[in-house]
C-alpha cells in the first residue's frame, strides 16, 4: 500500500470546509469514550456506538432494537457482562448516517482518513466551492453507507468512519485531476519516496478496495467496510464528472521521479 504525503496541485482559495471537517473529526474522537481493556470501557463504547453509529439493520428496516447496551456493567445468569435494556433515547437511523461519519475506531483509523482528506480534499473544495463541497461530502457519505447497508441488510454491527465520504473525494480527484502528481511513500525495504500521477495512486487504491471487498487478503480485517469505500468512490466520480470539462489542469512535471531526483530544480 502506498502512503500519500502531498500532491503537486496548488489551490486558489483556502479550503475552510476541509479544515473544519478535519477539526470536527478530531474533536469528536477526543469526545468518544476511552477504548481501554476493561469491561467497563467496552460496555461504555458499545452503548456510545449503538446510540450514535449507523447500524445497517436499523437503517434498512427503519427501527431500533428492543434492547440496547446501557453502558453499565452487571452480573447475570451467565456471569459479568454489559447491561442491556430498552433504549432511553430516540434515534433516527437516517441521522445516524451523518453522526457516524465523524466517529472513528482508533487513532490510526482517524489519522489515515484525515491524511487522505487533507491531501485530496482541498483541491476538490477549490473546484466545487465551499458549500457545494460540503454537500458533495455528505452525499458521498450517505451513498457509501446506504450502499453498504443494502449489501449487509441483516448486520447489527455499528458502522463508523469518514472513509465512505473521503472515498468520494478520491473518486472526484481521479476524475478531475488524473494527471496531478502525488508524493507517496512506497514500502520497499525502506519507505521509498515517489512522485506518481494521481491516476496510478488512486487507481491502485480502488483496486485494493475491490480485491479486499471480495474477501481476498483480508484475514483479520473483516471489520473494514470495503464495499462502502467502493460505493463512495463511484459516487464521487459520478458527481464530479460534469465538472471535468472546465477544470484547469494541474502543473505537469515530467517523468516518474523518485528520491533526490524528485525534488523540483531551478533553472537560471
Amino acid at each position: 500500500m502506498v502512503i500519500p504525503v502531498h500532491d503537486v496541485n496548488p489551490v486558489r482559495r483556502t479550503p475552510y470546509v476541509t479544515y473544519a471537517l478535519i477539526a470536527a473529526n478530531v474533536l469528536v474522537f477526543l469526545y468518544m469514550p476511552f477504548r481501554g481493556g476493561s469491561l467497563a470501557d467496552t460496555c461504555g463504547m458499545q452503548a456510545f456506538l449503538d446510540h450514535y453509529a449507523v447500524v445497517p439493520q436499523e437503517l434498512i428496516h427503519h427501527r431500533m432494537p428492543r434492547l440496547v447496551p446501557t453502558g453499565d456493567v452487571g452480573v447475570g445468569a451467565q456471569g459479568t457482562g454489559c447491561v442491556i435494556a430498552p433504549p432511553g433515547y430516540d434515534k433516527s437511523p437516517e441521522l445516524s448516517v451523518l453522526t457516524a461519519m465523524f466517529l472513528h475506531g482508533g487513532l490510526l483509523h482517524l489519522l489515515g482518513n484525515m491524511l487522505f482528506l487533507m491531501i485530496f480534499g482541498n483541491n476538490i473544495e477549490d473546484r466545487m466551492g465551499h458549500v457545494r463541497f460540503a454537500l458533495f461530502y455528505a452525499v458521498c457519505g450517505y451513498a457509501a453507507t446506504y450502499g453498504f447497508a443494502v449489501l449487509n441488510a441483516g448486520s447489527a454491527e455499528p458502522l463508523i468512519g469518514a472513509s465512505g465520504a473521503i472515498a468520494g473525494v478520491l473518486g472526484a480527484y481521479l476524475v478531475l485531476y488524473p494527471r496531478a502528481r502525488v508524493w507517496v511513500l512506497v514500502p520497499f525495504l525502506i519507505f521509498l519516496p515517489l512522485r506518481l500521477p494521481a491516476w496510478i495512486v488512486l487507481g491502485f487504491w480502488f483496486a485494493l478496495q475491490a480485491v479486499y471487498s471480495s474477501g481476498e487478503g483480508v484475514e483479520g480485517t473483516a471489520t473494514v467496510a470495503y464495499a462502502a469505500h467502493i460505493v463512495g468512490f463511484l459516487a464521487g466520480m459520478l458527481l464530479a464528472w460534469p465538472l471535468r470539462p472546465g477544470t484547469p489542469p494541474p502543473p505537469q512535471p515530467r517523468g516518474l521521479l523518485f528520491g533526490r531526483n524528485a525534488r523540483p530544480r531551478q533553472t537560471w
